[in-house]
């Protein structure tokens, strides 16, 4: 096998468990704000803490993570993300009390952390400027899978079964994982792979030197917040207040969390071959900048129309497009931070990027179940589209620029 089918091996393999693990989590997003009460929950303010505290604990845990990946190998990185995300994954059939759903996003926030980092420090190893987007486009698309079958599978289950029996299938799912960890190419410690001591203040400070390196990294962090925090919490909600709750449907009763299951198992369904083809039109024709600065640009026309009550049919349509620009926009901010890292900083400035991103993702939730709370859920999707357009005319002076 030569260098390079071996390296897109590591990156399909590493993929595919990230995709086993992420699916309980996936599931949450969909199903907890449609069937919180039976879990006894008092409110849809809890669910968003709930859906944000694993972010909000990977703040702290990145640093350390980083850390600890120059001392161990993948593989054990890998092994203690897996078998925390069965026990997780399990654990969300059986928790009653907002404690100790607290306590398992934490475990799972230190889950992600491991196969977060570990994905992002493996592209930057391995790939060139000629590859950097295609292999970043493999990895979100291929990881993507577990979020097709964690939110549609999710929403359709928990609204069939109920929500305890969902949790447990999806924990025997990642289960599955297991073998796969003998996948993974085998490879020295951290120490000698990756020699490098990497330090989230260095990270900072070259962040600081550089506005471009600046905005590469704020761009990530501002997709995180509307893509991974506010869309992925809130996305059954914003159906149930545009369709009533109910879609009638070819003689189909379709309720708000399987309808939005459906919507995001499209956005994950495209997302294994669109990310990659996203990738290779940034490595070799248009360019990450340009690409990403459109974009935004678009992203924020779609989250406009979102937040407008249009008819059905035209808004559905304007929902599809905001998933495509989801895959994108997730795609080139990825590629654009390991091109930055690539230049200067390495490990380091991979750290802070996802340290940002994290942050992003964490807060989220919060703002937009609080900013449902006092102005309702559509002035939640304009906030959205008006932090794009800002992304969007911060990022033009750059969008020009030529490839590395």
């Amino acid at each position: 096998m030569d260098a390079a089918a071996k390296d897109k091996k590591h990156i399909v393999v590493f993929a595919l468990i990230t995709a086993l693990c992420l699916m309980g989590d996936s599931m949450l997003y969909i199903a907890l704000p449609v069937h919180y009460q039976e879990l006894g929950f008092e409110s849809l303010w809890e669910v968003g803490l709930v859906l944000a505290v694993n972010r909000m604990v990977r703040l702290p845990l990145n640093p350390c993570i980083g850390h600890l990946y120059s001392r161990i190998s993948e593989r054990t990185g890998i092994c203690i993300a897996v078998a925390l995300g069965i026990l997780t994954t399990l654990s969300y059939g059986f928790l009653r009390g907002l404690f100790w759903w607290i306590l398992a996003r934490c475990l799972w926030g230190f889950a992600w952390s491991l196969l977060r980092l570990g994905s992002l420090f493996c592209i930057l190893k391995i790939s060139s400027p000629e590859t950097r987007g295609s292999y970043s486009g493999l990895y979100n698309g291929l990881y993507r899978l577990g979020s097709l079958i964690g939110m549609f599978g999710g929403g359709l289950l928990a609204d069939v079964l109920g929500f305890s029996a969902c949790a447990v299938i999806f924990g025997l799912g990642t289960a599955c994982a297991l073998p796969a960890l003998f996948a993974i190419p085998r490879g020295g410690e951290g120490r000698q792979i990756n020699p490098e001591q990497p330090s989230v203040l260095d990270g900072f400070r070259l962040t600081a030197r550089n506005r471009e390196t600046l905005l590469t990294v704020l761009c990530g962090a501002t997709i995180a917040l509307v893509l991974q925090g506010v869309v992925a919490s809130t996305l059954s909600h914003l159906i149930s207040v545009h369709t009533d709750g109910l879609l009638e449907w070819g003689g189909l009763v379709l309720g708000a969390g399987t309808l939005a299951g459906f919507f995001q198992a499209l956005r994950w369904s495209w997302e294994p071959w669109l990310a990659p083809l996203t990738g290779r039109l940034a490595d070799r024709r248009y360019g990450w900048r340009r690409l990403l600065w459109f974009s935004f640009g678009s992203g924020g026309v779609v989250f406009s129309l979102l937040a407008l009550s249009l008819p059905l049919p035209l808004w559905l349509a304007a929902l599809l497009c905001m998933q495509a620009t989801a895959t994108a926009l997730t795609t080139l901010a990825d590629t654009g931070a390991a091109a930055t890292a690539s230049k200067g900083g390495g490990r380091s400035l991979l750290m802070t990027y996802a340290l940002l991103v994290d942050m992003g993702a964490a807060f989220g939730p919060l703002i937009a179940y609080s900013l449902n709370a006092a102005l309702g859920i559509n002035c939640v999707y304009a906030f959205c589209a008006a932090c794009f357009v800002v992304m969007a005319v911060a990022w033009r002076p750059f969008a020009a620029r030529t490839q590395e």
